[in-house]
């Protein structure tokens, strides 16, 4: 009887402190902490802006190895995708017939020397015409002319590199006959460091910008550096040089030419890639820019989430009017001081509450939580 007694106050215990946890009936329970945003505070100031425009890696120089002889190649001197040096020898052709034709001439044109010499001092005592010694002397002139042409070939079985670059696959493999007629292809080389970036900018557009800077809209941008965007959309490290500007718009697509050049020396740029140069067009003064994934658009136009002074997000509309690097130029929308939604935009709805974090201040904190450990 006693432990039942006991039992039973201890159950009656145990339910007694369960039951104080329990909410009282018809209270609401916590609301949740409200979302939290990335904010920018808008300001107006200076904005260049930019343009991308596609264009084409080409090779500063390129040179295509062919045949100067006509012959058998006897051997393949260099390594297929490698570096080589200019004058370094690419490819040996069968020069047997040419080194005989070499000493041949060589010794042809001693001859005609050796006679012309005689024929001289026989011409001061009248031992021979005068006619006799110019004929003498023409055909030393060709026995030479034969001489230099023969070793010409001989050297030319010897097959240089034109030029230093990357050389590509061989064209021909040993035991091949190549022409000198059809000027065989052996290989190409092609000079990567700097590179060439070939690109176009609409005439219109240009025109457009021109008439801007003229009327004191905009100032004229220094448009000599160029940035390069790769294809996976990143920035390419170094920047680059406007090389030339064609004066000529091309009739068939409105545009005209320019080129760029860019180092190039870890050959991350390869002839006929795909990339986007950032042209630099004009300066616009005392314009508001905000990141380009802020800037929406739905079917009544472009608008941004803003957080007003109550906490609450709200959609703006706005009006963008280029690009200035990676930003918009806001033209009509913002004056300035406006708390604008970079990040989060998902969980910014309109008319609920947020909890605005300066985007500046996420990023110190960004920096802290992935900074090494202090040594101890």
């Amino acid at each position: 009887m006693l432990n039942k007694l006991i039992t039973l106050s201890l159950l009656a215990l145990l339910s007694a402190c369960g039951g104080g946890n329990k909410p009282a009936a018809g209270a609401a329970p916590a609301a949740p902490p409200p979302p939290e945003v990335e904010v920018i505070t808008v300001a107006p100031g200076d904005a260049t802006f930019t343009q991308d425009l596609p264009g084409r890696v080409q090779a500063y120089r390129t040179a295509q190895v062919r045949a100067r002889v006509d012959g058998v190649v006897e051997a393949r001197l260099f390594k297929e995708g490698g570096e080589v040096k200019a004058g370094t020898q690419l490819f040996r052709i069968d020069a047997r017939s040419y080194q005989a034709t070499a000493e041949a001439a060589k010794a042809d044109a001693m001859l005609a020397k050796e006679t012309v010499e005689r024929y001289k001092r026989l011409r001061e005592i009248n031992g021979i015409s005068q006619q006799d010694l110019d004929l003498a002397q023409n055909k030393a002139k060709q026995a030479e002319a034969a001489r230099i042409k023969a070793e010409e070939d001989l050297e030319h079985a010897n097959v240089p590199a034109p030029l230093s670059g990357h050389i590509g696959r061989a064209q021909v493999t040993e035991g091949a006959l190549v022409s000198k007629s059809s000027a065989t292809l052996l290989a190409t080389i092609e000079q990567l460091d700097p590179v060439y970036i070939n690109f176009t900018q609409s005439s219109a557009e240009l025109s457009r910008l021109r008439r801007a800077v003229a009327t004191g809209v905009m100032k004229r941008a220094d448009s000599a550096k160029v940035e390069l965007l790769l294809e996976d959309g990143s920035i390419y490290t170094q920047t680059g040089n406007i090389h030339f500007s064609d004066m000529a718009v091309d009739p068939s697509t409105g545009s005209v030419a320019l080129r760029a050049e860019f180092p190039n020396a870890k050959r991350d740029l390869l002839p006929g890639m795909f990339v986007r140069i950032r042209f630099p067009e004009a300066i616009a003064e005392n314009v508001i820019r905000v990141p380009q994934r802020a800037v929406q658009a739905n079917t009544q136009g472009q608008f941004v989430m803003v957080v007003g002074a109550d906490g609450k997000a709200n959609p703006q509309p706005v009006k963008t009017g280029g690009m200035a690097s990676t930003d918009f130029v806001i033209l009509s929308g913002l004056k300035g001081g406006e708390q604008v939604i970079v990040n989060g935009l998902q969980k910014a709805r309109p008319g609920t509450v947020v909890k605005a974090v300066p985007v500046v201040e996420t990023m110190k904190l960004d920096k802290q939580l992935t900074a090494p450990a202090p040594s101890k």
